[in-house]
């Protein structure tokens, strides 16, 4: 499997390590992860955005794994902020756990089911 990253010279330039589009060439499997919430597994939930956004990021990290996948294989990055004052802090976290991989990516601002919860992530990775 291959990937490219497209970004039109007719559109804004991405900027924060993203890719406006991702072609994808020769894909086996589609892994579509759910929005992984900053919750570990035995509950807890920590209570500051950089903490939190450790803990959704290693939760999707997690479900890769289980797929016998890595962030290499993220074509598709959808987050949810609680509110627009963690952009940077996000941009921060996302940076961090992916590297120098660049995946097409929305940030969306929205009301997020449980109010501790101050992020999710949800991702679409290809093999």
């Amino acid at each position: 499997m291959k990937t490219t990253p497209v970004n039109s010279h007719l559109a804004p330039q991405p900027s924060g390590g993203y890719a406006q589009a991702i072609e994808v060439f020769g894909a086996q499997r589609l892994l579509f992860i759910s929005g992984q919430i900053p919750e570990s597994a035995n509950g807890r939930v920590p209570k500051d955005f950089p903490e939190q956004a450790k803990l959704a990021w290693q939760n999707v990290g997690a479900q890769l794994d289980a797929a016998a996948m890595s962030v290499k294989n993220l074509v598709k990055v959808t987050i949810f902020l609680s509110s627009r004052d963690f952009a940077v802090a996000n941009r921060e976290a996302r940076q961090k756990f992916l590297g120098a991989h660049s995946p097409a990516l929305t940030v969306v601002i929205a009301d997020i089911l449980d109010e501790k919860w101050l992020l999710e992530i949800e991702a679409t990775a290809v093999a």
